[in-house]
C-alpha cells in the first residue's frame, strides 16, 4: 500500500502528524470521534516484519478507543510493531525509541470481577463503558522501551528512562532510570553524562 494513500486515510479520521512520517510497512492507526491523535515531527513507524531486525509479531497499532482519549506522540520518536492503546490518554515524550512488540495500555480491556466482565462482553456498544479499569500514561523525552515490554495503565516514565526487554512497567518512575523486570524495577540511576 502506497504511504500518501494510507496517510489520505488517517487525515479522513482526524490523524494529525507533522512533516516527515516515515511508514514502513502498513500500520494500524484509528482515531475514534471525539478523541485525538497526534503524531510529531520525523517520526519513523515500523510495521513490516523485517523492518526491525528484533523480528515483529505484528503491525504497529495505534488506537484511540473512546471518545475524548488522546494519544500525543512528540517529535523523532520511533515505534516497531508495537500496540498504542488509549481509552483515557497517552503520551510520548520526544526522541522516545519503542522496540519491537511493545505493548503501551492505559486499560486493563476487562474489569477483573466476572460479573461485569459477563456484563461488558454482552454490551451492545462494544465494550465502551466506564467499567474498565483505565489510567493515562505518560513516558517521557529520550526514553527507550526494549523490545517485548508492557507499559501498564497509569505509568509515568521521568525523561531518559530505559526500559528492559521484557519488562512490565507499572508506577512512576523517575527520569533517568534503568527499568527491568516483572515487576519491573529500578536497578541503577543514569548520569547526565550517560
Amino acid at each position: 500500500m502506497n504511504s500518501n494513500w494510507f496517510k489520505a486515510v488517517m487525515r479522513l479520521t482526524k490523524v494529525k502528524y507533522g512533516k516527515n512520517l516515515l511508514l514502513k510497512g502498513v500500520p494500524v492507526i484509528f482515531n475514534k470521534g471525539g478523541a485525538t491523535l497526534e503524531i510529531g515531527d520525523n517520526c519513523t513507524i515500523k510495521s513490516s516484519f523485517l523492518s526491525n531486525l528484533v523480528g515483529l509479531y505484528s503491525r504497529t497499532i495505534i488506537v484511540t478507543r473512546a471518545p475524548g482519549a488522546y494519544i500525543r506522540i512528540g517529535n523523532n520518536v520511533g515505534i516497531s510493531g508495537a500496540t498504542i492503546y488509549a481509552r483515557k490518554g497517552i503520551e510520548i515524550g520526544d526522541n522516545t525509541a519503542i522496540g519491537g512488540n511493545v505493548k503501551i495500555l492505559d486499560n486493563d480491556f476487562h474489569p477483573i470481577e466476572a460479573e461485569e466482565r459477563n456484563r461488558l462482553m454482552n454490551d451492545p456498544h462494544g465494550g465502551d463503558s466506564e467499567i474498565v479499569p483505565s489510567r493515562p500514561i505518560k513516558i517521557g523525552k529520550n526514553c527507550f522501551i526494549g523490545c517485548n515490554s508492557i507499559i501498564l495503565k497509569g505509568t509515568v516514565l521521568g525523561d531518559g528512562c530505559v526500559v528492559g526487554a521484557g519488562a512490565v512497567v507499572a508506577g512512576k518512575l523517575e527520569d533517568n532510570c534503568v527499568i527491568v523486570g516483572n515487576p519491573a524495577k529500578v536497578i541503577r540511576k543514569l548520569g547526565a553524562s550517560e
